[in-house]
């Protein structure tokens, strides 16, 4: 095996600048990769984290009849005596938090501008609201007896000119169908780094909010976080109560957790057509050895080397040039993914699709499997590259190899 490594290192170093093109090549598309990799495994990771948090949780108590895209208040439609209903589910040991919540649509105006809104009503003092808690820019988040106040998403009060302190009207759909409209004033501004969400909700108390539209002792829904969200199913089917509907996590985001677990394929695909076309210039520099050898591979073979101890130099040296171009390529690819994963790419409020939720600022997250996969991958696509040269080399016969070299 040594005279293998001698001989293959030995022709590799005849033509360095081809050498160094060659593995320059491999390096750039193992590090392209890998940083692709830990972009696409970023964003998933970010908008499912993100989309629990925020929208749906780990599973949600709602009345059978209820619709979310209506957020309707009707009684007929909401949980009575939420509280009551939060605390049994909290008391289980798999659950984090469960806090009764409302949601209603409304309308924000301030002087000659208006935007729609969903309004949320919260326990100000639940867990669940700590993604809100601990955004706050200005002002302070809500109290349990403020019965003025509200919270604002940072690109709510950006669009409208709102301050902590000052007025907005909110208008609101009432149980009864009606409209109500009432003044409150601007306690904090938030942000979540999720623009499209922040833009369109409006917090205040829950005891405030069923005042307000009328839904008196009722909740739309009871929010359940969990200390690990694969228990979903087995704590769903333990609260699982007459006139009541119980949604996990994964239930409530399909088209995400769809995405996500064809995330791994998506990535191998791509892994395979990059490395595809990396692999044609291992394919040109073994070939051209190849030819550039003629006369070496007909003295060999005349000594006595056979067809497969010709094969087996031939993927020595492409194993050399692979380990060397993959592991620069894993290097900077680890070295890019580290950088951004801290600093991030800013993309803005990049909208809401299936109902996932995508953060304004993207932060690549390389996972160990996913370098490994590519690493393992590119060595073997370049070993299988190097398969057609090696064959043509170990059926040249040794006096036309000898002959053709004249």
């Amino acid at each position: 095996m040594m005279n293998y490594l001698k001989i293959a290192y030995r022709n590799l170093g005849r033509h360095r600048r081809r050498t160094f093109l060659s593995a320059l090549a491999l390096a750039m598309g193992t590090a392209l990769l890998m940083f692709i990799a830990a972009f696409f495994q970023g964003e998933m990771r970010s908008s499912m984290e993100t989309t629990l948090r925020l929208d749906s949780g780990h599973i949600q108590i709602r009345d059978v009849d209820y619709d979310p895209d209506k957020l309707s208040v009707a009684w007929e439609y909401l949980i009575e005596n939420p509280g009551q209903v939060a605390a049994q589910v909290e008391a289980l040991d798999q659950v984090q938090v469960a806090t009764p919540r409302l949601l209603a649509s409304g309308i924000v105006s301030v002087g000659d501008e208006s935007a729609g809104v969903q309004i949320m009503g919260v326990v100000p003092s639940s867990e669940a609201n700590a993604p809100y808690r601990d955004g706050i820019v200005s002002g302070e988040f809500l109290t349990a007896g403020d019965r003025e106040g509200v919270v604002i998403g940072y690109p709510l009060a950006e669009s409208l000119g709102l301050n902590v302190g000052d007025q907005l009207t909110l208008l609101v759909n009432t149980s009864e169908g009606n409209v109500d409209e009432q003044q409150f004033t601007v306690r904090g501004v938030f942000t979540t780094g999720t623009s499209v969400y922040d833009k369109g909700v409006v917090f205040l108390p829950l005891e405030k909010a069923q005042a307000f539209s009328g839904a008196e002792n009722r909740a739309s829904m009871i929010f359940i976080l969990l200390k690990d969200r694969e228990q979903a199913d087995a704590v769903a089917a333990a609260i699982q109560g007459q006139g009541y509907q119980v949604k996990t996590w994964s239930q409530l985001n399909e088209l995400l957790v769809l995405i996500n677990d064809f995330s791994n394929a998506y990535i191998m695909i791509l892994n395979l057509i990059v490395l595809g076309v990396t692999a044609t210039v291992i394919v040109n520099t073994l070939l051209m050895s190849v030819f550039e050898r003629t006369r070496e591979i007909g003295i060999l073979t005349a000594i006595g080397m056979k067809g497969r101890q010709v094969i087996a130099l031939f993927l020595t040296e492409a194993g050399l040039l692979a380990l060397g171009g993959i592991t620069i390529g894993s290097l900077a690819g680890w070295a890019l993914s580290a950088y951004f994963g801290k600093v991030g790419f800013y993309f803005g409020d990049l909208g809401v699709s299936g109902g996932m939720l995508l953060q304004d600022r993207i932060y690549p997250y390389l996972t160990i499997d996913a370098a490994i996969n590519l690493v393992v991958t590119s060595f073997i696509i370049t070993l299988l590259a190097s398969l057609y040269p090696a064959r043509l080399a170990s059926r040249m016969e040794p006096v036309e190899a000898l002959h053709g070299a004249n």
